[in-house]
């Protein structure tokens, strides 16, 4: 008979992306019908169908810190997710239900423990996040990707598996100097990977767009993903200079990675994973509109293993473009800090993690 899997979670490609690893590796190995509960008007619910899966959305929204009245509309929403939650799980049957963190995962699981469906939660920062920490106590395994992470759960449930990444990247076959001669870049030089995300990085932006001609000047060559939101002015910054590529979004990248000696990135989980894979030095500037300063977290896990360097938020416009130019004309220190953070990886993450489900579901 047909298993039948309950995915939820999302908000984030940090939480998205792992999930549909998880789902690939699922049908990969069981026969099993997969439906995905995701927040109504986050990105899962694009992402998700485009993948090739069926997905619900919950109207359920995150809490508003700042404006305390605007939670009575939040509140109603998480009342009614909770009941479509209970009839999704009732109607699905679902053999399994797993987590990955975000709005949709809460009421999800609680639905699924209430009916006494085993549950798999996957967290995939060094902080634990607040859904995954109260889904903990009646979570059947609880995948992790850094160690010391009983400090949020309860350790005989803790498997370190690792984040997975997308099998793209590990699959990229071109070498650095067709990746670089892909975008249009000399195959020879230094070559930087500045990237925030799909909606793209304000600090990291403004950053660049004051100091990319200082960049090029050095003789290194750019790859700049601006993200959605800071319209035409990365292009701009750019013009008429030589050695960057400015673009809102990487279509392809394996080549990107593959093009870069050295990365600048945002500390989000799953990019810390993809960068641990791939072996990249890196330049991690956390961003601070995250809860309990997560990113932070994640990057000095990093950091204290000389894996990577950290410049903070408020640091960046006066210290980030220098810092690049430094870490990149040290070729050896950018050499160990590739196999420092070479050293964190944990491999095969989807495949481990699909373990433990077959585990939980006999």
């Amino acid at each position: 008979m047909k298993k039948k899997i309950l995915i939820s979670g999302g908000g984030t490609g940090g939480h998205i992306f792992p999930a549909l690893s998880i789902a690939n590796a699922i049908k990969r190995r069981i026969d099993a019908d997969i439906l995905f509960v995701g927040a109504d008007n986050r990105m899962e619910m694009e992402k998700v169908p485009a993948a090739g899966y069926e997905i619900i959305g919950l109207p359920v929204a995150g809490f508003d810190r700042k404006n305390m009245l605007k939670n009575f509309s939040v509140l109603f929403k998480l009342f009614k997710s909770v009941r479509m939650a209970r009839k999704i799980v009732k109607d699905f049957k679902p053999d399994i239900a797993i987590g990955v963190g975000g709005y949709a995962s809460g009421p999800t699981l609680k639905a699924a423990q209430r009916a006494k469906v085993p549950t798999l939660v996957q967290e995939q920062n060094s902080y634990a996040g607040v859904t995954n920490k109260l889904l903990a106590a009646n979570a059947d395994c609880i995948c992790v990707a850094y160690e010391g992470m009983e400090a949020f759960f309860p350790k005989e449930k803790i498997i370190l598996t690792g984040n997975p990444v997308r099998k793209d990247l590990t699959d990229h076959t071109l070498d650095r100097a067709k990746a670089r001669a892909s975008f249009g870049l000399n195959p020879e030089k230094t070559t930087v990977l500045v990237v925030g995300g799909s909606l793209g990085a304000r600090t990291l932006n403004e950053s660049l767009e004051a100091g990319l001609r200082k960049l090029l000047d050095a003789g290194l060559q750019v790859i700049w993903q601006t993200g959605k939101y800071f319209g035409t002015r990365g292009q701009q910054a750019a013009k008429g200079l030589q050695g960057a590529v400015v673009t809102e979004f990487i279509t392809d990248m394996g080549a990107a990675y593959g093009a870069a000696d050295l990365v600048v990135s945002r500390a989000g989980a799953g990019s810390i994973s993809e960068l641990q894979i791939l072996g990249k030095p890196c330049v991690l500037v956390p961003s601070p509109n995250v809860a309990e300063d997560h990113q932070t977290k994640n990057a000095l896990a990093l950091v204290h293993k000389d894996a990577a360097v950290m410049v903070t938020d408020a640091e960046a416009r006066e210290k980030l473009v220098n810092t690049v130019l430094e870490l990149a004309s040290d070729k050896e220190k950018l050499k160990s800090m590739s196999d420092n953070i070479s050293s964190m990886a944990l491999r095969d993450s989807d495949e481990h993690i699909v373990d433990e489900i077959i585990k939980l579901i006999g």
